[in-house]
């Protein structure tokens, strides 16, 4: 069986220009982004650019799509300027995007008319991760369609994780993931709230547990930039509010589906949601604690 050569990546943003930009070292790379100031970058970085993304996907062996949610995938793919028309027969196309569990089985039904496998694979890790090929990746997919996306996915993940052989695998084991990190989160946030009003210093209060059972990933990850929340700039934005707005929302959407009651996850969820309505979407979801806790530590 024919391995994949050329990929083609389209959005050349935060995620998308790194993770092309590892693709290059192994594989010939197709690039295209709206911003011309991205479609420069990439070139800089070795990535063949084209003036469409029809243009760049003609021909490649696999399409590599990092969209924000189910509504983009469709257009991106099926819309009016939709490149599935443009992929060629027996490609692949490489979602790395959460995007919730109905949309993949619908996606890769129609990609299968035009004779195009669907690779579920929703990843984790930031920019950082992606340029180092250091991302945590869930994959659902065929197995013949897996073969074609593995030199894709060697090159991006540290961890790679088959749970399953079909499209909407990945989706599933990654929805319970963004449970567990949203929950996390907001808990973390609670937590250095409750800190600061008992008088305690909350970096202080921060190493400490994090040498204990109470320590997360994601209290070690997040909990600093809670401590730079009320500052004027806030925290660097490494992953937007609104993000876990949207994957909470899969969360408790899929658990509603399945009969199960999530009452942790629904209260994190209102946490992210009441943070958005505060105009803090599009800051760093660490920014929750001021959901929590609205006015500045002392």
């Amino acid at each position: 069986m024919s391995t994949t050569t050329t990929v083609a990546v389209l959005g050349l943003g935060a995620m998308g220009l790194p993770m092309a930009t590892r693709l290059s070292t192994g594989l010939q790379v197709n690039g295209f982004d709206i911003s011309a100031e991205r479609m420069e970058l990439a070139a800089r970085a070795g990535i063949t650019t084209f003036a469409s993304a029809g243009e760049a996907v003609a021909g490649a062996d696999a399409l590599l799509l990092a969209v924000r949610n189910s509504e983009q995938l469709d257009a991106v793919l099926f819309g009016q300027n939709g490149v599935a028309g443009q992929l060629k027969n027996g490609s692949v196309v490489i979602l790395t995007s959460t995007v919730g569990l109905d949309a993949v089985p619908a996606t890769a039904a129609r990609l299968a008319e035009l004779g195009v496998g669907l690779v579920d694979a929703p990843l984790s890790g930031g920019p950082v991760r992606a340029g180092e090929g250091d991302l945590l990746i869930v994959v659902g997919a065929a197995p013949a369609d897996l073969a074609k996306a593995q030199p894709v996915l060697d090159l991006l993940a540290s961890t790679l994780s088959i749970v399953g052989d079909k499209p909407g695998d990945g989706q599933a084991l990654k929805t319970v993931n963004q449970l567990l990190c949203g929950v996390h989160i907001a808990a973390a946030a609670e937590a250095m709230a409750l800190a600061d009003k008992l008088g305690l210093d909350q970096a202080t209060t921060l190493e400490a547990l994090q040498a204990g059972a109470a320590n997360s990933f994601m209290l070690g990850n997040r909990g600093p930039r809670m401590l730079e929340a009320y500052i004027e700039e806030g925290a660097e934005v490494l992953s937007r509010l609104d993000i876990f707005v949207k994957d909470m929302g899969i969360v408790t959407t899929a658990a509603r589906a399945a009969h199960l009651s999530t009452p942790v996850a629904s209260a994190a969820e209102q946490l992210y949601l009441l943070g958005e309505a505060h105009g803090l979407a599009a800051a760093d979801d660490s920014a929750v604690i001021k959901v929590v806790a609205p006015q500045a530590a002392n």
